[in-house]
């Protein structure tokens, strides 16, 4: 018989030390992070059961909400690049969740509708995240709940001011591409590129 492998520690208990030991008052963007990424990882877990990537299912839970959005409008509502919606709708498209259809009056904008098989998922999926959200705040006092629920609104909305107000004053978010460029050492010369002059 063989020996069972080690029991590895949950990468959510070194992360709870280290809020509870190292920085017990660091910053309130860094803890939502980690509890952004424990719920997506048990989500994860169970999405895979049903073999849906976590990709699929942002734009799943839209859908369900309200198919029959533009490409660009679900890309909008996901919080994600047009290029990383349009490569998870192929895929997408390819499980036979979602069409693309373009509308006689306007040839240009692509249109996602749920096909029958999407929106079944959604009877599924959906306790799936609930149950997520269910052990989450096991043992946490139902108005303790309502208050962190309201915390957490009141900072979307303190941010989402704050962006308009940054990009009123024309400051803009920056491109993935843009800070990389920035980030690479100016040497003065192009060695290593195929067309730079020799």
């Amino acid at each position: 018989m063989a020996a069972k492998p080690p029991v590895r520690e949950p990468t959510t208990q070194s992360i709870l030390r280290h809020w509870r030991e190292a920085v017990p008052d660091d910053r309130l963007a860094h803890l939502v992070k980690d509890a952004t990424r424990g719920l997506t990882r048990a989500l994860q877990m169970r999405l895979a059961e049903h073999s849906v990537s976590f990709g699929h299912w942002t734009f799943l839970r839209i859908l369900w909400e309200k198919d029959g959005v533009t490409q660009r409008e679900l890309s909008e509502r996901a919080g994600l690049m047009e290029p990383t919606t349009f490569a998870a709708l192929k895929a997408m498209e390819r499980l036979g969740y979602v069409t693309r259809r373009q509308q006689p009056d306007s040839r240009k904008k692509v249109y996602v509708f749920l096909t029958p098989r999407g929106r079944a998922l959604r009877d599924r999926l959906v306790p799936l995240a609930e149950e997520v959200n269910s052990i989450a705040v096991a043992g946490v006092p139902a108005e303790r709940i309502a208050d962190a629920r309201d915390l957490l609104l009141t900072m979307i909305d303190n941010l989402a001011r704050d962006e308009a107000g940054q990009l009123a004053g024309e400051r803009r978010m920056p491109s993935t591409r843009a800070l990389a460029a920035a980030k690479r050492p100016r040497t003065g010369k192009t060695a290593g590129r195929a067309d730079a002059p020799g």
